[in-house]
């Protein structure tokens, strides 16, 4: 007998509200007496992030939805722009934690304004971006991305992703260094020194030195690699850097299309 059906569903979706948006699907697919309860907006309104009015509110494209739990697998399954289209929102389906990828065209991408013979600015069918960043020759790559903490959700971890393809031809972008830090906190000295080594090269080359951090293919046809993590506690308004780069071994790079730079929970 489910006797989660004899409880008032004003109850019920109480209890459903101190679980988590995973536990609110399984409750409502193996329990008639949590099914209707689970399509409350009292439910989804808690899982929705506490700002998320705001950021509705600098959609590129207003939508509008039926309800709180329309509007929440709707920004899990369909990334937004925002401020724009500089910005993506989305949210990660089981816990409602908020994600942002910055847009190319709001990256320090070094000789990256006004020098189409090194970078071009292209459209791409596949980005979800109106431009991304084309490399087509330097010897000098250096790309920062830097967000808020404020922005991102509360006492989470993120992983920062440079999401990017590569063309036939390239070169050059076998090994590089990359590194996040917080901007007020730690020196662009310090964070150097503690670098990771990343490729953006899958399994074509392999490096005699250990560690090295390799692309891994996304559910959405690009390619992203790892630049670093951290954990985002209070939120406090701080800017996080986010840098990939190769200004030691100057010979030539190219071949490189750049979409962004996601900030992900972990």
């Amino acid at each position: 007998m489910d006797y989660f059906q004899l409880l008032p569903e004003g109850c019920v979706s109480d209890i459903l509200s101190f679980t988590s948006p995973k536990d609110v699907a399984i409750s409502s697919a193996t329990s008639r007496g949590f099914s209707s309860a689970a399509e409350s907006d009292v439910i989804w309104d808690k899982f929705l992030p506490d700002d998320y009015e705001d950021v509705v509110s600098r959609y590129v494209s207003p939508w509008i939805f039926p309800s709180k739990k329309e509007l929440y697998f709707s920004l899990c399954d369909s990334p937004v722009l925002i401020d724009g289209g500089k910005l993506s929102f989305s949210l990660e389906k089981k816990t409602g934690k908020k994600c942002f990828m910055i847009s190319a065209r709001e990256l320090a991408i070094s000789w990256g304004v006004d020098t189409p013979w090194y970078w071009e600015w292209i459209s791409h069918p596949d980005s979800r971006f109106s431009e991304v960043a084309h490399l087509k020759a330097v010897s000098w790559l250096d790309i920062r991305g830097t967000i808020g903490t404020e922005m991102l959700s509360k006492r989470t971890k993120y992983g920062v992703y440079l999401v990017f393809k590569l063309v036939e031809g390239h070169e050059g972008l076998e090994i590089a260094n990359a590194f996040v830090r917080f901007v007020n906190r730690v020196s662009d000295q310090e964070a150097e020194g503690r670098a990771s080594i990343v490729s953006l090269v899958e399994k074509k080359f392999r490096s005699r030195k250990r560690n090295v951090k390799h692309p891994q293919k996304r559910f959405d046809g690009w390619m992203e690699i790892e630049l670093g993590n951290f954990f985002n506690d209070s939120g406090e308004d701080e800017d996080i850097e986010a840098r990939l780069m190769e200004i030691t071994r100057l010979h030539e790079k190219g071949g490189l299309i750049v979409q962004g730079i996601e900030f992900r929970p972990e």
